[in-house]
């Protein structure tokens, strides 16, 4: 056999059960030719390395982050947040600024010129910064409140 065809048998059992016959043959043919047993050793190693993982597999990180955020201890620092007080004067300052928007332009000319077109989208637009805004008020200063209006 010559070594194009002892390529091509190996490549067509490739992993398969090689005929006892053809096996004694690819034998005898790599005793005799270096460069078809040098070519089938990297071959072998090709296929060896293919068939394991590239790379081992990597630990689990989710033990590992769960492990420290267990770990942490519970800020209790309110260092960062907004008293009370600020609330307030920030919701003054937005109510204001909402109302005197009005003042500035002609909008009793664009509101009649326009209609519910200029109307419409305004009043969804107040409405939704100042519901934002007294949600995320009450929800930070739930427990006071709660105490402030006896609500327990």
């Amino acid at each position: 056999m010559s070594c194009h065809e002892i390529m091509e048998k190996m490549l067509e059992f490739d992993g398969d059960k090689i005929p006892l016959l053809l096996r004694f043959k690819i034998a005898l043919h790599l005793l005799g030719c270096g460069r078809c047993s040098g070519e089938m050793i990297r071959y072998e190693a090709a296929r060896n390395l293919l068939k394991r993982d590239f790379f081992p597999p990597s630990p689990g990180l989710a033990g590992i982050i769960m492990e420290k955020i267990y770990r942490e201890e519970p800020l209790t620092d309110t260092a960062g947040a907004i008293s009370f007080r600020s609330w307030v004067i920030i919701g003054i300052i937005v109510v204001f600024s909402l109302s005197s928007s009005f003042v500035g332009i002609n909008f009793g000319k664009i509101a009649a010129r326009e209609g519910s077109s200029f109307l419409l989208p305004l009043g969804l637009t107040i409405g939704t910064i100042v519901s934002a805004y007294g949600a995320l008020f009450i929800g930070s200063h739930l427990e006071e409140l709660s105490e402030r209006f006896r609500l327990h």
